[in-house]
């Protein structure tokens, strides 16, 4: 596994390796990956950091809030020692009140490169204008360019109750969807979940009917999971789910949310629940994910399995 490997490195060299110890290391664990032993490079790769949801708060449960300042650090200094390409953090970046912004933000920050943020439920401690000007965002969803590649970032708290004033036509419509969920018995049929507008969703399949007529495979990130079914997904999962595998060209979807993490598989598009940062006391959870030719190679880091997901 890679996290073995990094954990040695780690002790013995303060995270800084030279050539000449590496290519020891590389003859001391002859199945390190392909990248690591230099036969092939990728294409691009990027950090992924999800659900931090960082408070000055007491512990409850398995969330250790005040400890993703640390877990938070030591992903930062990883990133930029790694020189990773750009970074997403998946949403939930705090627990509650937006004091918690001036401390976890800075942090984030230190990360190099450019940084891309998934609006998380939490974040709406803040109020929606709020937050997306903290975070320096254009809008709740949007899309971008690297390379080839297209990513897509979408708003899965876009139909909520705790992201839109009772009385706008969001909450209304949230509300609608919502009881028609729990008539239905739908597990995802939680408080804490929210749904894609038609609005959205129209974005949706035009960014990847566009990006597919130009032969871009396209990564997709967002709070909320849509797949395997799971009380945390999206309130209209089947429907955002429909438009990632319409055409064929969606290789992955990267989610938090559920902390404990998900993954599945279908039609061509991998689904990808990687697990929250603020779980366990020590156990840090976040990835570098590295793109080649064939495949998806995801590197994870504490909790975070490592995996490889083939571009079919």
């Amino acid at each position: 596994m890679f996290n073995s490997k990094k954990a040695i490195l780690a002790k013995l060299t303060g995270f800084v390796v030279t050539v000449g110890f590496a290519a020891t290391l590389i003859s001391i664990f002859p199945t390190a990956s392909v990248y690591a032993n230099g036969k092939e490079q990728p294409k691009l790769e990027f950090g992924v950091v999800p659900d931090v949801q960082y408070c000055d708060c007491e512990v409850n449960g398995t969330r250790y809030y005040r400890n993703s300042v640390t877990k938070l650090i030591e992903a930062s200094q990883t990133l930029n020692q790694e020189n990773v390409d750009f970074t997403v953090q998946l949403g939930d970046l705090i627990d509650r009140d937006v004091e918690s912004i001036s401390t976890i933000l800075p942090i984030f920050n230190m990360i190099e490169g450019p940084k891309h943020h998934v609006l998380g439920n939490h974040d709406f401690a803040v109020k929606t204008d709020e937050v997306i000007d903290i975070l320096g965002m254009k809008n709740q969803y949007y899309d971008f360019k690297y390379k080839n590649w297209r990513f897509v970032v979408l708003d899965t708290n876009d139909l909520s109750f705790y992201a839109n004033s009772k009385d706008s036509e969001k909450y209304v419509e949230a509300e609608e969807m919502y009881n028609d969920l729990v008539e239905s018995g739908a597990i995802q049929a939680q408080t804490y979940n929210g749904g894609i507008s038609v609005e959205q969703l129209t974005w949706l399949h035009d960014v990847l009917d566009k990006a597919a007529k130009r032969n871009e495979k396209v990564v997709v990130f967002g709070h909320m999971p849509v797949y395997p079914e799971n009380p945390h997904n999206v309130w209209n999962a089947e429907e955002v789910k429909e438009a990632l595998e319409a055409n064929d060209n969606v290789v992955a979807y990267f989610n938090g949310h559920n902390h404990a993490g998900n993954y599945g598989v279908q039609n061509g598009t991998h689904y990808v629940n990687l697990q929250g940062m603020v779980e366990t006391e020590e156990d840090t959870a976040y990835s570098i994910i590295r793109i080649y030719k064939d495949r998806l190679e995801i590197d994870g880091y504490g909790r975070e399995a490592d995996r490889v997901l083939e571009i079919q």
